[in-house]
């Protein structure tokens, strides 16, 4: 289904009103039922355990640090001038992201903010967290006086989600994919979009065409934003470096490995040349190619450990002796790999 979006604000209202009233029917139904683009399921941890969903609604990978998330930080450092950066791409496209590339960050200052001026509006991808809200905006008005007319969210995760609360309260229409708008309906998370779509969209403002494109990998449904004329593809959690803040799958919103090295060559296939991941700095299409190999390498290596009946501490282990992946955050990912690769 190709859904497309205007700046008409009328359309927006209306499109809002229909998701509100379809919103609690969708949560009372099965993740099957969603329209996924996902080819495997892997049930999730229990609540709680390694790679649940405990913690802080909308944790990166499903929780806190423990249990393989990115949960929000308990006391939070204060936002000052050195928290986060403007960083250039093109010369409409900008991308706000944090100085430090560490995990401990995440839950402070969220994660990267791409910035798409146009002659009608701004376009963000991603909001940070609603604690960022007041940098965003004013790392905006530092490149133009237009509006921040849309805010695409590349999923659910607070880091990524938290701050659509407070850009709808600015004039901002909120869009998501489907599966990852129900995982907000579904978490009470405050700022629902007021637009949703599957599999594909299009979004025009002044003069300017945004492709949205949903995949499966570290969530059920991902959106990859792909800016043609700039030649830039924005693609949330899907893409994190560096080896600091590790890539990982949330199983508990329906990613999985095997779905993620399938988006992963799919957006191989794109035409560009900077990408914006959900953390970490801008790559070139060389980088990006690069990381995705060492991530096909630590799922096939898992794959094979699994299949050979090793432990799933000696799995964790070798996987961190090997290619430098599986401690902190992406030890929580492990529990769900014995279930997907056996």
């Amino acid at each position: 289904m190709r859904a497309s979006f205007f700046s008409s604000k009328s359309v927006a209202i209306l499109v809002s009103l229909v998701l509100t009233t379809a919103s609690a029917a969708l949560a009372q139904q099965p993740a099957s039922s969603v329209d996924s683009r996902c080819s495997v399921t892997v049930p999730p941890p229990a609540a709680g355990a390694p790679g649940g969903r405990a913690g802080a609604p909308g944790a990166r990978g499903g929780g806190g640090a423990a249990a393989g998330g990115r949960g929000g930080a308990q006391n939070p450092p204060p936002i000052t001038a050195e928290s986060t950066r403007l960083t250039k791409v093109r010369d409409d496209v900008y991308v706000i992201q944090n100085v430090n590339n560490v995990v401990a960050d995440i839950g402070a200052f969220g994660g990267n903010i791409t910035i798409y001026v146009t002659d009608d509006g701004v376009i963000l991808v991603d909001s940070k967290n609603d604690r960022m809200h007041d940098d965003v905006v004013a790392k905006v008005r530092s490149l133009t006086d237009k509006p921040i007319e849309y805010v695409i969210l590349t999923h659910n995760h607070q880091d990524h989600s938290g701050g659509a609360a407070k850009m709808q309260q600015i004039g901002a229409s909120v869009i998501i994919s489907r599966d990852d708008r129900l995982h907000m309906v579904r978490g009470n998370q405050p700022g629902l979009p007021q637009f949703a779509y599957s599999r594909d969209a299009v979004l025009f403002l002044g003069g300017k065409e945004v492709q949205l494109k949903e995949y499966c990998g570290h969530t059920r449904g991902d959106t990859v934003v792909y800016l043609p004329a700039a030649r830039v593809v924005a693609v949330g959690d899907l893409v994190t470096t560096p080896d600091s803040i590790p890539q990982i799958v949330n199983y508990g919103d329906g990613g999985n490995w095997t779905d993620m090295g399938k988006t992963l060559d799919a957006i191989a296939a794109l035409d560009f040349d900077f990408m914006v991941g959900g953390h970490g700095p801008v790559l070139t299409k060389q980088e990006f190619l690069q990381h995705r190999d060492k991530v096909a390498g630590i799922r096939e290596r898992a794959r094979v450990l699994v299949k050979e009946g090793r432990s799933q501490e000696d799995v964790a282990q070798t996987l961190l002796r090997e290619l430098n992946w599986g401690s902190g955050p992406a030890a929580g990912n492990i529990p769900g790999m014995m279930v997907e690769f056996r």
